[in-house]
């Protein structure tokens, strides 16, 4: 299977020049703008433009993206001059064409997480989550839907990440809130209750956000300004979404209120 980003600079080439003769070079454009970077097939409006040609029959298609990882996202499709255009910057005119995700790349934490989506089990370290709670203002219904989704409230999991506990802390967040023991149920739900608060404050009480970081990282949902694409953060987002409503069910509260599909 091929690298995501190629697949995108792939449908990119087709787009440029379908009907055109085989084995015929197209053209896909390098935009920057704002130290950000995009493929289209024209020259973006207000964007620095470097045009790149690739032969259909090239057997490996270039990096157009530069050190950046694997890329995914958005593809959209306007009008420009008459003609439709495809970028995956997002313009004004532009609507969706195409949205992909794709597997976490090595060296990122995102995770689908341990735990399923099931019955709320409320008899899992009651007093900790009740403390913890209180002492830091998170909501015990969703510091309860992270440990569920996390590790299924298992206090010896460990991740192919290096996550570990009930609340499974990488080990640089268990070091900054002062965890000596990460598979401590008290530790490990008390700091992953002060990291949620403070993601809370970062992101003024966004859930989906929140969750997000949680499970990714501050700085990649920073790098892709929101939830990152990843087909597992999106999983992990949607698992703890289901089971906070649970948990506010089985705690006798209502419902979480909805919210847009991401």
């Amino acid at each position: 299977m091929r690298h995501p980003s190629v697949l995108l600079v792939c449908l990119l080439v087709f787009l440029a020049g379908p009907g055109v003769p085989e084995a015929q070079a197209r053209t896909v454009y390098r935009c920057v703008r704002d130290g950000t970077v995009s493929l289209a097939t024209a020259p973006e409006p207000g964007s620095r433009c470097q045009a790149k040609e690739i032969d259909d029959n090239a057997v490996q298609t270039p990096n157009l993206w530069g050190r950046m990882g694997i890329f995914s996202g958005t593809l959209y499709e306007r009008e420009q001059d008459g003609q439709l255009v495809y970028s995956t910057r997002n313009l004004p005119g532009s609507r969706v064409y195409l949205k992909f995700t794709v597997a976490t790349p090595p060296g990122e934490p995102a995770h689908p997480g341990l735990g399923k989506v099931g019955k709320p089990r409320l008899n899992m370290y009651p007093v900790d989550f009740r403390t913890a709670a209180k002492n830091t203002g998170v909501d015990d219904a969703w510091l309860r839907a992270i440990a569920h989704a996390e590790s299924d409230f298992d206090a010896k999991a460990v991740s192919s990440k290096g996550a570990k506990g009930v609340m499974q802390l990488m080990p640089e967040v268990a070091t900054e809130y002062g965890v000596t023991d990460p598979f401590s149920s008290t530790q490990s739900i008390d700091a992953g209750a002060r990291h949620l608060r403070q993601l809370m404050r970062r992101y003024k009480g966004d859930l989906t956000l929140v969750a997000a970081a949680y499970n990714a990282g501050i700085g990649t949902v920073t790098r892709y300004g929101g939830v990152p694409p990843y087909a597992e953060t999106r999983e992990y987002v949607a698992k703890v979404t289901a089971l906070y409503d649970l948990y506010l069910r089985a705690l006798g509260r209502k419902s979480a209120p909805e919210r847009p599909a991401q």
